[in-house]
């Protein structure tokens, strides 16, 4: 048994939500309506997902990470090898797009469950209170 109200009504998890992109409500498979771009709501539930902002984070994060990865990775495969340069091409090219956008997707859909769970959203004229 669970202490965890969320889980119990099925929801999932953090872990679940970000690797699949599910709906932080229902678990619906939901959270994109492109590569990288959320959908408006949830087609399952009506969650609007423009209520929640997850900002440049995961990209500023995704773009340091990732560079430095390719780079060492690059630099040692360069050292031992010795390759022409379009093996570098045929190596890195792929990989850090499938990782950028593999990355943009689970981190975004970590950031967009935590906001749900934590009840945080971007303001709006609905928040503001008057005299």
């Amino acid at each position: 048994m669970t202490d965890d109200k969320e889980t119990a009504k099925g929801q999932p998890g953090l872990g679940q939500a970000a690797l699949f992109g599910l709906c932080p409500r229902c678990g619906g498979k939901t959270l994109y309506g492109g590569l990288t771009a959320f959908a408006p709501r949830c087609r399952a539930c009506g969650l609007n997902f423009s209520d929640y902002n997850v900002g440049d984070g995961p990209a500023a994060f995704l773009t340091t990470v990732i560079g430095a990865l390719v780079v060492v990775l690059a630099v040692t495969v360069e050292f031992r090898f010795e390759p022409p340069w379009w093996v570098h091409v045929l190596l890195w090219t792929p990989l850090i797009v499938g990782a950028t956008i593999w990355g943009l997707r689970v981190t975004k859909s970590a950031l967009l469950a935590a906001e749900y769970r934590r009840k945080a959203r971007e303001a709006s004229a609905r928040d503001v209170v008057g005299p």
